[in-house]
């Protein structure tokens, strides 16, 4: 294949995909929005050698316009554009994609660029529905030589990673209850969007067939308001505190969630909780996470071990809280792991080095399944359960 080669370690070794030094690699960006930008800035921030954007894909059209005339800027070329990602996809002069589109599509998209043969960064939520996450993570694991960074970025912050290091080596003992929190007074995800004009969007596109509805330019501009295009705040924000329980404790998956919410203060016509909390049960250990667009109280993560407390919030241990012989008996600051290179430039280097990137398929994938465990209980206003065999609701 063009600009790729097959090595071998020995006769009855697997073969290794891999780019050559010289190489250079071509990417599409899918979903040229806010956080499509934002990534694609990302990208040039991390200067990662023979690394060009040479395709965009967006349903929306001045989306379209100003993703190319940001690679015409950058690289002095002129981008390919469409609105429909599977002519991305199909395209073989382009190496690997940036999913950044809204939450909803997520899982098809990664679904189908493992069935292109494409190499993927994919936004968190991995996944908001636990039946499209299943597929994308099993198409994912039946192409081993596939290079997927899932965009849990907290992955990639220094002082987390230092604070995953400290729990794993027992520094507060055994965790038996973690408490996350966020809050914010503001009706967040609310955007104008009178200017968006039918005849701008590719409604077909925008629905993926997954549901049908005429063209909506509020659920096209508020999609994070709403449950057609995204499972609400377990996706939208829980997804990045969650995939710090799977991390942290070394476990993949909940045992149980159980969840309650609503809307409670910005009563504008949105369906997803601007109020919610979630308890979700590993093994020994409760992970409890809330969130509030009526307060402004700030954030918490706290990690409560039989030894002493973790604050990852101020990178901190403290003794409080544990009467141990061994406990922690004064307060000691985390420092943060030197030289972490971002999460967008850990993927880039993967590409090119065939490794593994900080957020896997497997981390992504937790972290969907506990979207989904809570935003299902939420739904259904019961105790949900995981069944690890047949990666389903129990």
């Amino acid at each position: 294949m063009k600009r790729r080669s097959f090595l071998a370690a020995g006769a009855s070794a697997p073969a290794v995909f891999s780019f050559q030094p010289s190489d250079k690699i071509r990417l599409g960006i899918i979903g040229f929005g806010s956080r499509g930008a934002y990534l694609f800035n990302e990208i040039r921030r991390a200067n990662e050698p023979g690394m060009e954007v040479a395709a965009i894909c967006d349903v929306y059209s001045k989306a379209r316009e100003q993703g190319a005339a940001a690679v015409k800027k950058t690289y002095n070329i002129d981008a390919f554009l469409s609105s429909r990602f599977e002519e991305v996809l199909h395209r073989k002069d382009i190496d690997a994609v940036i999913l950044s589109a809204p939450d909803f599509t997520h899982s098809p998209m990664l679904e189908r660029a493992m069935q292109a043969g494409k190499d993927a960064y994919c936004e968190k939520p991995m996944g908001t529905n636990l039946a499209d996450a299943r597929k994308a993570y099993l198409a994912v694991k039946r192409e081993p030589k596939r290079v997927v960074q899932i965009g849990t970025q907290r992955r990639s912050e220094p002082g987390l990673i230092a604070c995953a290091r400290e729990i794993q080596a027992g520094a507060i003992g055994k965790i038996t209850r973690v408490d996350t929190q966020v809050h914010f007074q503001e009706p967040r995800w609310r955007r104008d969007h009178h200017m968006i004009q039918p005849s701008e969007v590719d409604w077909d596109a925008f629905t993926m067939g997954r549901f049908q509805k005429p063209f909506d330019a509020r659920l096209f501009r508020e999609w994070q308001l709403f449950p057609e295009t995204t499972n609400g705040i377990p996706g939208l924000w829980m997804s990045h505190l969650v995939d710090l329980a799977s991390w942290f404790l070394n476990e993949p998956y909940p045992k149980s969630a159980v969840a309650s919410g609503g809307v409670y203060l910005w009563k504008d016509g949105r369906d997803t909780c601007d109020v919610f909390h979630a308890l979700l049960e590993y093994t020994d250990c409760l992970y409890g996470f809330g969130m509030s667009l009526t307060n402004s109280a700030g954030s918490r993560n706290e990690w409560y071990g039989t030894k002493g407390t973790l604050d990852g919030d101020r990178l901190v241990i403290m003794p409080r809280g544990s009467r141990a012989p061994d406990r922690v008996t004064e307060e000691r600051k985390i420092q943060p792991v030197a030289g972490v290179e971002s999460h967008m430039a850990n993927w880039l280097r993967c590409l090119r080095s065939r490794q593994t990137p900080r957020a896997d398929i497997q981390s992504g994938f937790s972290h969907a399944v506990a979207g989904c465990m809570a935003a299902e209980a939420l739904r259904a206003g019961r105790k949900v359960r995981f069944n690890t065999g047949t990666l389903d609701f129990a």
